[in-house]
């Protein structure tokens, strides 16, 4: 009996839809928290005189398809017909027999013939010239709407290349901030605040203001230092069992991405050095990464090959390449990136840390709390198309500044110093370039690790250098973010 007939497809869509039959999605397949990208996906679905389809790219299990059935309950409660939306996975192997054409036509002939309908694809780089057919509906069908996902970012960026331009938006998805991270957990602790409180703008506020603020989230410290352990990923934070969930982080995200996402796309035969390759990565997070050294430890593998396989792992949501940013008139002889995992939870598994024995060191504690600041830095600004690098000044005593943001219009400067009692002097690199007038300091920011190091540092600069702690930091982060999405 053949595979792939028609009524084996109809029947699978059935599956993948059961709203279909009973007119509402059932409740187990809808989160009540709705991420940050969540309000971004909507906006451009609701967008009254723009059309654009949405290609959702971001880490396996970091809550895509999650999304999207929240959005499909959204257009099922407006009244929409419930035939008229269409979710399917091309991550079934029955589908690998057919292409997004074959089953729009069998969707139109058999289940909904009309021309307006809101097509959820997920999966979509496993359907063979997605691209081309997205186009093709855009194109020629003005009252079709798409949403897509894709755990494997470097396909779905080459593949929105040109036919993507005016058509299509990519919407990054990291795993959760510290801020949804609260939200999801119900945290009694995370407390409403004013609208306009911003990270950047502490340093504006007078020392009450800033005492009442800081007193309101001092609460959410002890909640931070778990984050810090368990990571970002929506279903495993909700979990009770550290173990179990590191095993599934290593066999369904790292696993799934080493020996199958990337290996398929990009046609490597042996996935064993990719696998060291990003093994070297986990131990040396956070740190700059000399492909040299690299190719010394895995028996003279060329640099061009390791070069190729750190993008593959950056685009794939394993790694973030932080890149030199210019400051202080300092040109960038040569652009060496420094690597930070994507979310600690990936690197705990990996190596298989204890998280208590984890908790109890405070070198990897700062490891771990620097990746957190640069993973929603670099999420926050990503939709600005603003760069998120680092800056090191060369000489004898080198001087480094974490994070850097850069504007058009100036650079933020964010160093980490999670540890008690920290000590920042005056000739440290963040207090000198916060009295730079060539690079249009906009903000000078310490975050530091607890609850009393806050407030601006007794130096003259053009730009006050403030101290926050980090969980105060990221919440109002996730915070300014939210209200940007909901507005």
């Amino acid at each position: 009996m053949a595979i792939t007939t028609v009524e084996n497809i109809i029947k699978l869509l059935y599956s993948y839809n059961p709203w279909w039959r009973t007119g509402s999605i059932p409740q187990d397949m809808v989160k009540p928290t709705k991420r940050l990208a969540y309000f971004e996906t909507l906006r451009w679905l609701e967008h009254t005189s723009v059309r654009r389809f949405v290609l959702l790219s971001g880490a396996r299990r970091v809550g895509k398809t999650t999304i999207m059935y929240q959005l499909i309950q959204g257009l099922l409660n407006k009244g929409v017909p419930p035939k008229s939306i269409m979710y399917v996975s091309f991550d079934h192997p029955i589908l690998k027999f057919y292409t997004i054409g074959d089953l729009m036509e069998i969707y139109n002939a058999n289940i909904y013939p009309e021309d307006k309908c809101w097509l959820f694809f997920d999966e979509i780089q496993y359907a063979d010239d997605w691209e081309l057919y997205l186009k093709v509906f855009y194109d020629s069908k003005p009252y079709v709407y798409i949403t897509s996902t894709g755990s494997a970012s470097p396909v779905i960026e080459k593949g929105a290349g040109d036919s993507g331009v005016g058509r299509w938006n990519i919407i990054r998805i990291p795993t959760l901030s510290f801020y949804e991270y609260c939200k999801l957990t119900g945290l009694k602790d995370a407390l409403k605040l004013n609208a306009d409180v911003k990270p950047t703008s502490l340093a504006s506020l007078n020392k009450k203001t800033q005492t009442e603020i800081m007193n309101l989230l001092a609460p959410l410290q002890k909640h931070f230092t778990r984050y810090l352990a368990v990571g970002g990923f929506p279903e495993l934070v909700l979990s009770n069992d550290d173990f179990g969930s590191q095993r599934i982080l290593r066999e369904d995200v790292v696993d799934k991405v080493l020996k199958r996402d990337i290996p398929s796309l990009f046609n490597i035969r042996n996935s064993a050095v990719l696998e060291k390759v990003f093994l070297h990565l986990c131990f040396h997070s956070s740190n700059i990464i000399n492909t040299s050294t690299i190719s010394k430890e895995l028996d003279g593998t060329p640099r061009a090959t390791i070069d190729n396989y750190i993008e593959f792992l950056e685009r794939s949501n394993l790694i973030y390449r932080s890149m030199p940013v210019e400051l202080a008139g300092k040109m960038i002889l040569k652009a060496v990136p420094k690597i930070y995992i994507s979310d600690a939870a990936i690197r705990n598994a990996v190596l298989m840390q204890n998280i208590d024995d984890m908790i109890s060191d405070p070198n990897e504690m700062g490891l771990i709390a620097e990746t957190a600041v640069y993973k929603h830095l670099a999420s926050f600004y990503y939709p600005s198309q603003a760069k998120v690098g680092y800056y090191r000044k060369p000489g004898q005593i080198s001087k480094e500044i974490d994070i850097v943001v850069d504007y058009p219009t100036g650079k933020i400067l964010i160093e980490v110093k999670y540890r008690e009692n920290p000590v920042i002097k005056a000739d440290d690199a963040i207090a000198e370039l916060a009295n730079s007038e060539k690079d249009k300091i906009l903000a000078a920011i310490v975050v530091t690790k607890t609850s009393d190091s806050y407030g601006i540092l007794p130096y003259k600069s053009k730009v006050p250098v403030y101290m926050i702690p980090a969980y105060a930091f990221l919440y109002l982060l996730g915070h300014s973010e939210e209200k940007g999405y909901k507005e």
